[in-house]
């Protein structure tokens, strides 16, 4: 993809056209251009070249938007980091990728100074909204600089972005994006959508560090769409996003569709705009999605699937099939295998872990060639860690992760599946199962639900009876008042398994 190209491109067609909506503020495409242009050149003259590190620590803002278009119209490689972590975490993500310049704002408990003093590769950091002594200021970068187009050809093959995954290790890893990789996300909304420049699209707390997060930029400058942005998620704020600015796309984790569905007054919404609601990062309920579907009835309800090793998303439900707990086919451009321990082919509707190939695939992990070999074959083919099956129809079905998988004296049960059964439960608003010692049957799941109002272990022991085998049902439940969540909304079961550790809760005997 070249970014440069499409800045242009929609500042010529829709120079007046809304491109960013945030709050009050409205940005146009014209605009949007100008100011990226602007840190561009800026960059550009502090002697950036292409694929030098600029990172990038701001909330969801329209300064964190021209942050990264200004640095992939050089060819630069973006940084993004999530506006929650710590000064410490800052600076070790700053001096492990080698950033030269850091675009951030003032927050409580960060020292720029001190990121100053212990980077020391870091030659500049510009500061927006109110200036620091010592530091550059954002708005004199826009007043002084030129908002011609930058003379830089950039190559599909150079680093366009390396975003900093713990997924549920723990460890961070650097995942390294090319600018060609930037491709297959659009190609496969593209290829599954029908989207066009009249749809406005809702970016509802998505931290742009995130690739969920940096899609709904890729695609506002692809289509020439109007973006609303929501600096974080706040669900009755997205109802209101909605209902106000006739949004027509936006996509979310289940626990989000949870948040908003909790709501007492989450069906007085005018949601009729809505195409599409699409659902990722996290195995879905059908039954919520459904619960969902009755307060937008235009919507398409679509589930998906995607990592940011592959450039998500990666394939999707085609509107118009019922089969709502398949994560659909995959697009042109990638291909997919399910296969077992020795990495051969399995069957239809056989079980085994999903690889993938293509032109979304990673460079590879920053710094990590071991554990980039690890994860990549020799002929290119990423192993997601996935366990999935394909049906006859050539659709996905995502069974669980390897991770994810409980052993109970020798018998296979995915956390997901029990999941979705206990929130089948009407008292039920949220659960998660993870794997818990035994001394007898080596591992049991244990449950964290989240309840509506009170229940105890044997009536849910008695409802799963009807619809889970006896060893995948949980010894214990244990009532919380809320699941602990990741910063794109996904249960952090790490740390209800670190839970289990420091400090075990009593819980509900089965």
């Amino acid at each position: 993809m070249n970014v440069k190209d499409l800045v242009l491109k929609q500042a010529y067609f829709y120079p007046q056209k809304t491109a960013i909506v945030f709050g009050d503020k409205e940005i146009s495409f014209s605009q949007l251009r100008d100011a990226s242009f602007k840190l561009s050149n800026y960059l550009a003259n502090l002697g950036i070249k292409k694929e030098d590190k600029v990172a990038v620590f701001l909330p969801n803002t329209p300064e964190a938007v021209i942050g990264f278009l200004g640095t992939f119209c050089i060819g630069a490689c973006l940084v993004p980091l999530d506006f929650m972590l710590t000064e410490r975490e800052i600076t070790h993500f700053v001096n492990h990728s080698q950033a030269k310049v850091l675009i951030t704002q003032a927050k409580k408990g960060v020292s720029l100074t001190n990121i100053r003093n212990n980077c020391p590769a870091l030659e500049k950091i510009i500061v927006c909204h109110q200036g620091a002594e010592g530091f550059c200021f954002w708005q004199d970068v826009l007043e002084k600089s030129s908002a011609s187009e930058p003379s830089v050809q950039i190559n599909e093959d150079d680093m366009s972005s390396i975003f900093y995954t713990s997924g549920s290790t723990g460890h961070p890893k650097g995942v390294m994006l090319t600018y060609k990789n930037f491709d297959a996300p659009l190609k496969c909304i593209e290829h599954h959508l029908e989207l066009s420049s009249q749809d406005t699209i809702l970016c509802p707390g998505l931290p742009f560090s995130h690739l969920g997060g940096l899609d709904y930029i890729l695609l506002m400058l692809y289509f020439g769409q109007t973006l609303v942005l929501m600096q974080r998620f706040i669900p009755l704020e997205l109802l209101k996003n909605i209902e106000r600015h006739k949004v027509t796309l936006f996509w979310i984790v289940p626990a989000m569709y949870i948040a908003v569905l909790s709501l007492k007054e989450y069906d007085k919404f005018d949601l009729s705009s809505l195409r599409y609601a699409v659902v990722f990062g996290a195995p879905s309920s059908p039954i919520l999605l459904k619960r969902f579907q009755r307060i937008c009835p235009n919507a398409h309800l679509i589930n998906g699937w995607g990592m940011t090793e592959t450039s998500a998303p990666n394939c999707f439900l085609p509107p118009g099939i019922e089969k709502i707990d398949s994560v659909g086919k995959f697009s042109s451009g990638m291909q997919a295998k399910i296969v077992d321990e020795e990495g051969r082919p399995k069957g239809i509707n056989e079980e085994g872990e999903l690889w993938v190939h293509g032109e979304g695939v990673m460079k590879g992990y920053y710094k990590e060639p071991q554990l980039t070999q690890e994860v990549l074959t020799g002929d290119g083919w990423l192993k997601t860690g996935d366990i999935a099956k394909f049906d006859r129809d050539g659709l996905c079905y995502i069974v669980g992760r390897k991770k994810d998988m409980i052993k109970v004296a020798g018998q296979v049960l995915f956390s997901c599946e029990v999941e979705e059964k206990i929130m089948q439960h009407p008292k039920v608003t949220e659960a998660a199962v993870i794997g818990s010692f035994d001394k007898l049957r080596g591992e049991v799941p244990k449950a964290f639900i989240v309840v509506k109002e009170e229940i105890d272990a044997q009536e849910l022991k008695d409802f799963l009876k009807e619809r889970l085998a006896h060893f995948k049902i949980p010894h214990q439940f244990e009532v919380v008042a809320e699941l602990p969540k990741n910063r794109v909304g996904k249960i952090d079961k790490q740390a209800l398994k670190k839970s289990l550790v420091d400090s075990p809760q009593p819980a509900v005997e089965k």
